[in-house]
């Protein structure tokens, strides 16, 4: 979606994921821990794969995985038709919004796509979806350095949100190098924002814990290095890594 803060997004797009291999990615997962969430959420847009997504959450949710819709959440930065088909494909599973910013023209700068996205439009889709699920929406914001994490925002976005069912997650940017010009938002800045949510506008909000910096593996860090000649992994003549079977060698067990 050419979010302007995310590493990951500089990649560009490729393709787009076949339901079948959405649900292989948890049957991989299942095999080293038991999987009780799942959030369709990161590289690329899950409403832009709308018909795919779907048909994976009806997979996991039905007889093989037996996952409760309430432990799947679908990430979007707001694609206003999709959103309202969700609220009947999908009434039970949660919805999280990239929102970012409480103004339309920044919300343009940090995401670019969002011009196709009028906020007002965007909340009136919200505001649609809540009356139809009965379901909180989780609101992902994140916190940039002098663009959005001011005290005049964090009224904005209170305003913007006190007559809804929300639960705000302030993330941390995570530094990206040259690929961008933000800076990640002072820790008194965020603290300020969290508390004027809570205390002024009763929103529940969250800070989301930082890991994987080290690693450059974090929120928005994780971008394929082309210049990298080694493979992480011995690759077979199958293109798969070694040691990986595919989703149709396992057997998938439920009593």
């Amino acid at each position: 979606m050419g979010c302007t803060f995310c590493a990951t997004g500089s990649m560009g797009f490729k393709s787009n994921l076949s339901a079948g291999e959405i649900v292989e990615q948890l049957v991989h997962a299942t095999r080293l821990s038991q999987i009780r969430n799942v959030v369709f959420m990161g590289m690329g847009e899950p409403l832009n794969n709308y018909k795919s997504v779907v048909e994976a959450v009806r997979s996991m949710t039905g007889h093989c995985f037996q996952l409760a819709p309430r432990h799947i959440t679908i990430s979007t930065v707001g694609v206003i038709h999709c959103i309202n088909k969700l609220k009947y494909d999908l009434p039970n599973v949660n919805l999280a919004v990239s929102l970012h910013a409480p103004l339309q023209e920044v919300r343009c700068q940090i995401i670019p796509a969002a011009r196709a996205f009028p906020l007002g439009k965007l909340m009136d889709a919200l505001r649609a979806y809540q009356e139809h699920s009965k379901r909180k929406i989780f609101i992902e914001y994140i916190m940039l350095d002098g663009i959005n994490d001011q005290e005049q925002q964090a009224h904005l976005l209170g305003k913007l949100l006190e007559e809804y069912d929300v639960v705000v997650n302030l993330i941390p940017f995570n530094p990206i190098g040259s690929i961008s010009k933000y800076r990640t938002s002072k820790k008194e800045n965020v603290e300020l924002f969290q508390k004027i949510l809570r205390g002024v506008y009763n929103i529940r909000t969250t800070v989301r814990q930082e890991m994987g910096q080290d690693i450059s593996g974090a929120c928005g860090q994780l971008v394929v290095n082309l210049s990298d000649k080694k493979l992480p992994v011995k690759m077979e003549y199958t293109g798969k890594p070694e040691g990986i079977p595919d989703i149709e060698d396992l057997s998938i067990l439920r009593s």
